[in-house]
């Protein structure tokens, strides 16, 4: 196994909802749980940025999501490392328009894996302060490289998208 990792956090009182646990490797994850009579399917991934080739990269992902059954609910949470930028240029039915930046070939791949699936991307569709799309900061770049993506019949599911800026997760829980 790797050195680094994904994972999902659960809430104390969903966690007896679930259902699978399944860890495919270092960079993907995914979880099933039964909410309101419903199954839902939680991937978690991560995208390295060290040059793999595209299949390589999205290989497993495919896999997994190939095997969810059309009507379970499904979301995919991740670090992409792509930039899907502003413009829609033929993503308009899988981006919604609320972006920034430049598209890169990460970003390319990514709307051309949420055409495959019939997936949106849900944080592409709110519109918001600059400061509430950044995910990815440094000495030189502000990007947005993560994002939440689920079936485009499921839109009503996420009404908002934000992110917490300077939010540390590992202090946020218990070891």
């Amino acid at each position: 196994m790797g050195k680094n990792g994904v994972g999902i956090l659960v809430d104390g009182e969903l966690r007896d909802l679930v259902v699978e646990v399944r860890r495919v490797n270092d960079r993907l994850m995914a979880i099933k749980l039964v909410v309101g009579g419903f199954m839902l399917n939680v991937i978690s991934a991560y995208t390295p940025q060290v040059r793999l080739g595209e299949e390589v990269k999205r290989h497993e992902l495919d896999k997994v999501v190939h095997g969810i059954l059309f009507n379970e609910k499904l979301f995919i949470g991740g670090d992409f490392n792509g930039h899907i930028q502003l413009s829609l240029e033929g993503y308009d039915d899988v981006h919604g328009a609320f972006s920034f930046g430049v598209r890169n070939g990460d970003g390319s791949s990514l709307l051309d894996f949420a055409k495959a699936f019939d997936l949106v991307i849900a944080n592409s569709g709110f519109q918001k302060k600059e400061e509430h799309l950044v995910t990815f900061q440094s000495m030189v770049s502000r990007t947005r490289i993560d994002y939440l993506l689920h079936r485009r019949c499921d839109r009503g599911l996420c009404t908002d998208f934000k992110v917490i800026p300077s939010e540390n997760i590992s202090t946020q829980h218990r070891l």
